[in-house]
Order: C-alpha cells, then structure tokens, then sequence
C-alpha cells in the first residue's frame, strides 16, 4: 500500500489515508480509543480512565473539518459550553498537523501550543498516526486525550449527561440506538466516507464503483427522507448530526472539487430541503464558515487543486431560504428546547456564514 502524498482531510496527516493496490482510497480507522467516562474507569483493553470533569478538558475541533464539526453541533446543542472549552486551529495545515495560526500569537490561549501535535507527542513522544481533528486534551497535563470522533459525540450524550442544559434534546435516546447506529454506519461508509472516496481515487475503475456507490446511497437517503422530517424518529438525532456535516460541504466543495457531479445537493429536492431545514436549526448552520471549509479543501489537496485557487462560489443565501419540512411534522428537540445564542468567542466570522 503507498500512502497519499498531501496531508489529507479532515484532520489526518498522510498517515491518515493511502490508496490501495487498486487505487482504491482508504481510511485509517484506528484512534485513541481512550474514553472520559462517568466513573473514569480504565478502558477494556487497558487505555488510561478518564472521569468526566467540568473545566478539565479541550476540545480540539477545526471549523473546516467534517468530522470535526459534529463534535462542535454536538457541545452546542446539549450546552456542555461551559464544561468542555473550545480550541479552534485555522482552516489549513502542513503534513505536520493543524496549526492555531487564527489565535493571538499562533498558540492555543489555554494550551499554549502551536500545533495540536504538541499534545499527542506530549503523551506519546513516538505517535505513528496521523494528527487529527477533533481531538480532547486533558488541560493538566497538556496530553491527548483521545480522537476517536465517532465515540466523542455519543459520550457528549451519555456520559456527559448530568452537565447537560436543561432542555438539551436526546440525541442518542435508549429505544433508538439500534436503528441510529444502522444509519450511521450506512452514512458513514456510503456518504461521509464516500464523497472521500471519490474525490481521491487513483484510477478511473475505482472513482467509477465510488461514484455510483456514493449515489446509491444518496437516492436511498433521498427517498428515505421524502416521508420523514429526520433520519430516525420525529426529532433530530446523532443521525441527522453525522449526515449534515457532509451535505452542507456538498455544493462548496465535493461536488467539484471531488467530483461528486451527478447532481448539486440544491438539485435534490428533498436532501436540499431537508438540509436547510436542519442549517436553519439553531446548533447547526451558526458553526458552519463556508470561507474556512473552502481554503482548507481547496489549498491543502494540492494535488488535486496544485494552483490553490479558492473559488468564489456557490452563492449561500438559499441555505435561509423556506424548506417546507415542518410539514412532515417532528419536533426538532423533542420535549427539550433550542440551545441560545453562541457562546461569545465562538461566532463565526461575519461574511464566513449564509447571511
């Protein structure tokens, strides 16, 4: 196997991806499987515990990156604001790793680092992965914490419960796991994964069995959501979490830069509808700058995009415009309530949004 030569998205340096014999891409699942937990008890196979601990611990998360911003949507509708703080590097980065180039005198404020590979080599000196985002730092010590992001978001759910706002919305509910948990790993492979796939593929046979992969699910999604206002039950869940981050990159960046042209996300009546239903949702389009996700794409795939050139479009003021999908009925937080305003600092930038 040879690995991909340019840092790869989201977050993963070149040890985070590499093209198959076939030209296939792959993704390097295997994190820090480390989990804050409420009794801190040490993992299964032996990681350190971690004990859930308001102030202790930094979430690491890049505006630009995908899998980062759920972590981000998560903190904010459940108002862990206060217990979990917020470290933002820029929207680039080199094959080192994410820099906090955005942050007064290029360091984190709280952790005093450049790089967010300062606290992986800070807890191991030899780390052999790729430096990704989101990660949590435990604030002592300085030292990763873990990246595993598919566990984070559910742990913000679970084991973070009893610091939740009151009001925050269940978004893994008990009686709804199976079924979410079926849906994402639909989600992930075919569509999170599956835009990637495309855009990195090293041959046309294996871009040809991505793309057609890749829409397959979409059309699935398409008609799955044609009859439902959310993916799984009548509110907003971790489902509707995972899918989101990657339709509202689709018409900015998968749809040309990774060759995801079959159609635009805007030309899909009810993915279009659905996603803007869910833009319009506070906790959901106020983390999203288009202006960061667009540099991070477009100037770190350099060999996908060697002149750098960020493009100016597309227009962004339909994400406000109306959806329909109330409709369908559904309540978007269930019994709870929407989240407030953003937590100051953590705006995104005016001109870097859809309004």
């Amino acid at each position: 196997m040879s690995q991909i030569s340019h840092p790869n998205d989201p977050g993963f340096s070149t040890k985070g991806a590499y093209v198959t014999g076939g030209a296939e891409f792959t993704r390097d699942t295997n994190y820090i499987e480390d989990r804050i937990t409420r009794d801190g008890a040490p993992g299964s196979n032996g990681e350190p515990g971690w004990p859930v601990e308001p102030g202790r611990y930094r979430l690491i998360a890049a505006r630009a990156c995908p899998w980062a911003n759920r972590t981000v949507i998560v903190r904010r509708l459940l108002g862990l604001e206060d217990v979990i703080s917020l470290g933002q590097p820029g929207p680039t980065h080199d094959a080192r790793s994410w820099t906090f180039d955005l942050d007064p005198d290029g360091k984190d404020p709280v952790l005093g680092i450049e790089r967010i590979q300062d606290a992986y080599f800070r807890r191991f000196p030899d780390y052999p992965r790729g430096i990704t985002v989101p990660a949590i730092v435990d604030v002592p010590t300085g030292q990763v914490v873990t990246n595993n992001f598919p566990q984070i978001t559910l742990d913000f759910s679970t084991e973070w419960a009893q610091y939740h706002r009151p009001g925050a919305p269940e978004l893994y509910p008990e009686p709804l796991r199976e079924e979410i948990d079926a849906v994402n790993k639909r989600v992930f492979t075919e569509v999170n994964n599956g835009v990637y796939r495309c855009g990195f593929a090293g041959s046309q046979e294996a871009y040809d069995a991505a793309y057609n992969r890749l829409w397959t699910a979409l059309d699935w999604l398409e008609e799955r959501l044609a009859g439902q206002r959310y993916l799984v039950g009548d509110t907003i869940t971790e489902a509707d979490v995972r899918l989101f981050t990657t339709l509202v990159r689709f018409d900015a960046v998968y749809h040309g830069h990774f060759k995801c042209n079959r159609q635009k996300l805007s030309e899909m009546p009810v993915l279009w509808a659905y996603a803007r239903d869910l833009f319009q949702t506070p906790g959901f389009g106020d983390t999203i700058d288009f202006v960061q996700i667009k540099q991070h794409y477009y100037i770190v795939h350099e060999d996908i995009n060697p002149t750098g050139v960020v493009p100016r479009g597309p227009e962004l003021g339909a994400w406000l415009s109306g959806h329909g999908r109330e409709a369908l009925g559904g309540r978007p937080f269930g019994e709870g309530t929407p989240p407030g305003p953003v937590r100051a600092g953590e705006e995104v930038a005016p001109g870097h949004g859809a309004a």
